[in-house]
């Protein structure tokens, strides 16, 4: 008997199975693919929102979001999840089963530390955090809070406005974590001139202290772990940030009072030097969170409008110092 002859019929019964397993799988996508729909849907009716005000919390389209519960996704990336996961208000364990049944993998490393940051649990941590959006609002200045991962806690539109050219990118959005951001967005550069040596070696540097700080950190390692994947970022790691701080001292890598330049979208102001100003206060400390501003310096002969809601920066009435005497006199 002919050798494909005789295993004829086992062929048969093979391609049968896989037509069969082709089928079941083809099912269970379908199901699976309804879970993903359902999963949202539910949950945001469990919260009493609309449509519009996930929108509103995603600070996307209604119908952008409309697509996302309705599976219409080119790609589900870490940062869209976490997004959702912070707007539809998820637990920990919650985060977990979304990104499962959506992706079928665990949520990366560094979600728990954003999630504490952007959604403390302590009640009058969230109050003041309500309260001092509104501070940094009325703040003309791009102003955000950044804990010692430089993930991104809070934002004002001023910083928004001056970031909003910047393209979509999975993990390096300046509003998700501003280090991965300089460190790792093709537009960075476009934003934040003299990138490399003003912006790049300072953080670097910056980065290596808390490293240093706080080896374990899983957030921290994962960057380092980027870092090391970049053979440029690798290189000035290694051996820029060092020079770079035999010749500028260690205070030089601070960004309180720094001085550098961005390039703002607004074609009025263009290039514009700014100057860096981190501070915290009790309550902030108490969560681990910095706010850094850049004092941006009008151009010279800027003409009047607004840059920030009603009054624009140049328009708003200067600070006056006035000299204290020590005390005693």
């Amino acid at each position: 008997m002919p050798y494909l002859a005789a295993v004829g019929p086992s062929d048969d019964l093979a391609q049968a199975g896989e037509e069969r397993l082709a089928g079941e799988e083809s099912v269970r996508g379908a199901v699976r693919s309804e879970r993903r729909k359902e999963i949202l849907r539910q949950r945001r009716e469990e919260l009493g929102l609309s449509q519009e005000d996930v929108a509103a919390r995603l600070r996307i389209s209604v119908r952008a979001y409309g697509n996302w519960e309705r599976g219409l996704v080119k790609e589900w990336t870490d940062r869209k999840l976490l997004a959702l996961a912070e707007a539809l208000e998820m637990s920990e364990r919650q985060c977990f089963w979304l990104f499962r049944v959506m992706v079928d993998r665990d949520p990366p490393p560094t979600w728990r530390a954003a999630e504490e940051s952007r959604l403390p649990e302590d009640p009058a941590q969230r109050d003041y955090l309500c309260d001092y959006a509104a501070l940094m609002e009325a703040v003309p200045y791009p102003s955000f809070l950044v804990d010692h991962r430089w993930d991104v806690a809070l934002t004002n539109s001023a910083f928004d406005r001056l970031f909003q050219t910047v393209r979509p990118h999975p993990t390096a959005l300046p509003d998700d974590n501003f280090l991965r951001f300089v460190l790792f967005h093709p537009d960075a550069a476009a934003v934040l001139e003299d990138h490399e040596p003003a912006w790049c070696v300072p953080l670097l540097a910056q980065f290596a202290t808390a490293l240093a700080a706080s080896p374990d950190d899983e957030g921290l390692r994962s960057i380092r772990q980027e870092v090391a994947r970049d053979p440029f970022m690798e290189a000035a790691y290694r051996y820029g940030v060092p020079h770079w701080l035999t010749t500028h001292g260690s205070e030089a890598a601070e960004q309180d009072g720094a001085v550098r330049s961005v390039r703002h979208p607004d074609p009025r102001w263009g290039l514009v030097r700014c100057r860096m100003v981190a501070e915290s206060s009790r309550m902030l400390e108490g969560m681990g969170l910095t706010r850094v501003t850049l004092i941006l310096s009008a151009p010279q002969g800027l003409p009047a409008g607004p840059v920030h809601g009603g009054a624009g920066i140049e328009n708003r009435p200067q600070g006056r110092l006035r000299a204290v005497p020590p005390l005693g006199e």
